[in-house]
C-alpha cells in the first residue's frame, strides 16, 4: 500500500507515489517491477483487466501506453497492439476511463506513456487536470526533451504529477544532468538505442548508463527496453532501481489473453522477489 497523497501535498509537488514505491522496494532489497500495457488492447475492458492482473501478480507500478498513430519508438509487438486499439476506435478519453477503473481495483501508481503530440492536441493543462482527476501519477514522454517541456513542467508542478524523461547511452553528461533535474518519479534508462522489444540479453550499456546517472546525482533510475525474463529482472535490479517490462507482457496478452499476462507477471515478480529477504512468519 502506498501512502495516500493529501491535497495540499499534491499541489505542492512534494509527494510522488512512484518515488515512494521505488524507495520501499529498494529498502526491501532490489527494486521495483514496472509493467507496460497499451490501453484498449485487445479491447478496453481487457486492457483494464490485464493491468489489474499485473498488480495482483506482483507488478509494483503500471506503465499504461496511449495508442498513437505514429509510434516510431515502439517495437513491432507494441506497434501492432496499439494499431489494433486505434482500429477498434480508441479515443484519448478511454485512457482516463481505464485509469479510473484500474485505480478503483488496485493500489499501484499508474504512469501514462504517451507521445507528446496527443497531449498538445488535447491541451497540456486540461490533460494534466484530467490525468490527476482519473488517479494517474504522471507521464512518461519518450519524444519530449526537457528543453521543450516548459508547458508540461509548469502543469505537472502545479498539480503534483510525475514527469519521467529518458536517458540513453548516447546522451552527453550535460543531457543526463538535465534529465535528472527535470524528472520526478524516476529517470527512464534506455538499455539499448532503437525501438522497444524483448531481447535475448539486456545490453551491458544499461549498467554503464546507470553508473553515469548515479555519478550525475540520480537517485532513481529504472531500466527499460528489452527486459523479458525473471533472470533479466533480477540482473537489472542488481544495479538499478526498477526494471521495466513491456513487449513481453504485450506478447503474452496477444497470445494468451489476461491469464497469460497474469502468469508472466508472476514469473517476472519472482525475479524481483529473489533479491528481497523472505517475509517474517505471521
Amino acid at each position: 500500500m502506498t501512502t495516500p497523497i493529501l491535497a495540499d501535498e499534491a499541489m505542492s509537488g512534494t509527494v510522488s507515489t512512484v518515488e515512494q514505491t521505488i524507495a520501499r522496494r529498494r529498502a526491501e532489497g532490489g527494486g521495483a517491477l514496472i509493467g507496460y500495457l497499451p490501453v484498449g488492447f485487445p479491447t478496453l475492458n481487457d486492457s483494464i483487466d490485464a493491468a489489474v492482473a499485473l498488480v495482483a501478480n506482483g507488478v509494483d507500478i503500471i506503465e499504461l501506453g496511449l495508442p498513437y498513430s505514429d509510434p516510431v519508438m515502439d517495437g513491432p509487438v507494441i506497434q501492432a497492439a496499439t494499431q489494433q486499439a486505434l482500429a477498434n476506435g480508441f479515443k484519448l478519453r478511454h485512457g482516463f476511463e481505464a485509469i479510473k477503473a484500474i485505480t478503483a481495483q488496485v493500489d499501484a501508481p499508474i504512469l501514462v506513456m504517451t507521445y507528446w503530440n496527443p497531449v498538445v492536441q488535447y491541451g497540456v493543462e486540461r490533460f494534466a487536470d484530467d490525468l490527476r482527476a482519473a488517479g494517474g501519477a504522471g507521464l512518461i514522454t519518450p519524444d519530449l526533451i526537457p528543453d521543450e517541456a516548459a508547458d508540461w513542467m509548469a502543469a505537472s508542478e502545479r498539480i503534483g504529477l510525475d514527469r519521467v524523461f529518458l536517458a540513453a547511452p548516447s546522451s552527453s553528461d550535460a543531457r543526463l544532468v538535465q534529465a535528472i533535474e527535470a524528472s520526478r518519479g524516476f529517470v527512464y534508462t534506455v538499455s539499448t538505442m532503437g525501438t522497444t522489444g524483448a531481447r535475448a540479453g539486456v545490453d551491458a550499456a544499461a549498467r554503464i548508463l546507470v553508473e553515469r546517472l548515479r555519478s550525475a546525482g540520480c537517485t532513481s533510475a529504472c531500466v527499460g527496453l528489452g527486459i523479458s525474463t525473471p533472470e533479466q529482472v533480477r540482473e537489472v535490479l542488481g544495479y538499478a532501481d526498477g526494471a521495466i517490462v513491456g513487449s513481453a507482457l504485450v506478447k503474452a496478452l496477444t497470445d494468451g489473453g489476461v491469464p497469460a499476462v497474469a502468469r508472466l507477471a508472476l514469473e517476472l515478480a519472482a525475479g524481483a522477489n529473489e533479491l528481497r529477504p523472505p517475509s517474517p512468519p505471521r
